[in-house]
């Protein structure tokens, strides 16, 4: 196995449908900006409520990439 160097990002992705539909969304916003992405760790999940119903779905990732793989 070849020594390889990885940096983290955290970043929060949001849906009005679903927890993995926001995760989607973080991970397909990070590929335009990052090459090679690796891992993504569910960090939080959590609601935004408004008039008592959920209106959105946000999960924060810590995303992986191989370092050197930024646009």
């Amino acid at each position: 196995m070849n020594d390889s160097v990885y940096q983290v990002v955290e970043l929060i992705g949001s849906s009005s449908d679903s927890w993995e539909l926001a995760a989607q969304n973080a991970v397909r916003e990070a590929s335009k900006s990052y090459k090679d992405l690796r891992v993504a760790e569910v960090v939080e999940m959590d609601v935004l409520i408004e008039a008592g119903m959920i209106i959105a779905y946000r999960t924060k990732l810590r995303l992986s990439f191989k370092s050197g793989a930024v646009d």
